[in-house]
């Protein structure tokens, strides 16, 4: 299993919008293959700033196989334009 880790900073002012285009984009994630799971979480310190973490079964599931789908283009439509800047992605694998 993998863990992708995506730190989501998000124009001030933009969070409700935000909220209700990620509470669409979430099927089309939960759909993919490989897919396990996914939390949405939203920081106390910094109101503009969240936290997506998604478990999939393979890197690959997501790098190819979501990143590389017409999913993912309707992904990017709903939710690329509210984030400054562009999140960095991480995976990672489970030490203990």
């Amino acid at each position: 299993m993998v863990l992708e880790v995506a730190v989501l900073n998000v124009i001030p002012g933009q969070q409700e919008a935000f909220e209700n285009a990620f509470e669409e984009a979430q099927k089309i994630i939960s759909s993919m293959k490989g897919y396990l799971e996914h939390e949405l979480q939203k920081c106390l310190e910094k109101e503009n700033q969240y936290i997506l973490l998604v478990r999939w079964e393979t890197l690959e599931d997501h790098t190819v196989g979501f990143r590389g789908s017409p999913e993912y283009q309707e992904w990017r439509k709903l939710l690329h334009h509210f984030y400054d800047p562009f999140p960095t992605v991480e995976h990672y694998v489970r030490v203990f």
